[in-house]
């Protein structure tokens, strides 16, 4: 049976200034998923999250978080999510605990042993009594997921949430996330700009570039898709063989370099074909695919947000 949706986005587009930058996006995540969204400079990524969130409203489409609306039950919908959107803003005077006895004085909800148990899930046990000031931007990142999960949301969004964040730190991060998700059923929408580390983390990645998704796949998919590499005198006569002959699907990388995932199909008949059709060939090579291989193939090496 399928699970409910968590978070999903209909048809989603924003004008601004007579200009679309988001164009359509369509997205469904489900319960215990990390999510990662990735897209070039300008791809529409931060005003899709802003649409998520309630900030803007979206010209078209709909965003939907558990079943609710966020235009029509907009407290209902974002009832479910917490966030934090790069460094989390934290009183420096206060201890992390006074921070977030501050920000629960405003949920009736939370009780004293939920704010104990996030803080031990967080790690901060033994530093929850000093003040914020003191702590490293690893532990400030800690007391805002803190303060994010108090409520226990379905979904948590996170915006850049390793920015300065040494080695060490970014894998404590992500050993954190996978415990919200894995652990307490959280859904984690992440959005960051280090490729690796979304391999590393995410269950599921989307693609942006120009306002439209133009790729969501499963990271394990990815990284078991193992491509061939050929480089040869006509690329396009050998994209068009590998279509029409062998019904593989290829892209065209540099020049004279075009990939395709062959599919079990036999390499060395393939390469046969190329030379009977004339085509001169260099070399062939086979490549596991990682997430940045996918991205640069598919954004044309685009930088990104």
């Amino acid at each position: 049976m399928q699970k409910t949706a968590v978070l999903e986005l209909t048809n989603l587009r924003k004008t601004i200034k007579g200009k679309e930058i988001v164009k359509g996006i369509d997205l469904t995540l489900y319960p215990s998923q990390i999510f990662g969204f990735l897209g070039p400079n300008g791809a529409g990524k931060t005003t899709t999250i802003r649409m998520i969130v309630g900030l803007i409203k979206p010209t078209k489409g709909s965003v939907t978080i558990c079943g609710y609306s966020v235009a029509h039950d907009f407290v209902k919908a974002l009832s479910n999510v917490g966030c934090i959107i790069e460094s989390p803003d934290m009183y420096k005077y206060l201890t992390g605990m006074e921070n977030l006895l501050q920000f629960a004085a405003m949920n009736k909800t939370i009780s004293q042993q939920r704010i104990k148990d996030v803080v031990e899930l967080v790690g901060l046990q033994n530093r929850v009594s000093d003040k914020v000031g003191t702590y490293s931007l690893g532990m400030r990142q800690r007391l805002g997921i803190a303060q994010a999960i108090m409520a226990r949301p379905k979904l948590l969004i996170l915006d850049e949430p390793t920015n300065g964040l040494d080695p060490a730190g970014i894998t404590e991060f992500r050993n954190l996330i996978r415990k919200l998700a894995y652990e307490e059923g959280m859904t984690v929408f992440v959005s960051s700009h280090l490729l690796l580390e979304i391999q590393q983390m995410c269950d599921v990645v989307s693609i942006i570039k120009q306002g439209s998704v133009i790729k969501t796949a499963n990271v394990q998919d990815i990284l078991h898709d193992d491509r061939i590499e050929w480089q040869l005198n006509n690329p396009e006569k050998a994209i068009e063989i590998l279509v029409k002959r062998w019904n593989i699907e290829a892209v065209q990388l540099k020049k004279n370099t075009i990939s395709a995932n062959l599919n079990q199909h036999p390499l060395d008949k393939i390469n046969e074909s190329f030379i009977k059709e004339g085509l001169a060939l260099t070399y062939c090579s086979a490549k596991q695919t990682t997430l940045e291989d996918l991205f640069l193939d598919l954004t044309e090496g685009d930088q990104i947000v």
